[in-house]
């Protein structure tokens, strides 16, 4: 199929050479992958770099759209578990909200965050993020 013919939404492009690094070009972006971890992230890295800052986008888009105080800044720090074959076995994410939501206010945009987060979805289910908050906790 031609280049003006596609109908994706998102295309990517992606360059293996040599061994285990690749060069991705999404729009005008280019993003360096190395499976061994030594001349850029791994996938799995990638792959949870992008959730967290997606959720992390969900939860402010969240915010802003049920009427909260603005969250100001958020600090996700993500940790993963890989198994005996380094495929993802556990995702969580650690959130720092420079705010004073009481913490029914943090349950609620925890939810909300879920729905919002394309990449939440993405994932299969036992792969979610536990997903802590934390209100002024820098």
């Amino acid at each position: 199929m031609a280049e003006s013919e596609s109908t994706a939404d998102i295309e990517s492009t992606t360059v293996n050479e040599e061994e285990f690094f690749a060069s991705s070009r999404v729009g005008d972006f280019e993003l360096s992958i190395d499976a061994m971890g030594e001349d850029g992230p791994t996938p799995n890295e990638v792959l949870v770099a992008d959730y967290a800052s997606c959720y992390t986008f969900a939860l402010r888009a969240g915010a802003m759209r049920n009427d909260f105080a603005d969250p100001g800044k958020i600090q996700t720090e993500a940790a993963a578990q890989l198994d005996d074959e380094d495929d993802l076995e556990s995702i969580s994410f650690t959130m720092h909200l420079e705010t004073d939501y009481d913490e029914e206010e943090l349950d609620e945009l925890k939810g909300l965050a879920d729905d919002i987060c394309h990449v939440h979805a993405a994932v299969r289910e036992g792969l979610h993020a536990e997903v802590e908050l934390y209100a002024d906790q820098f």
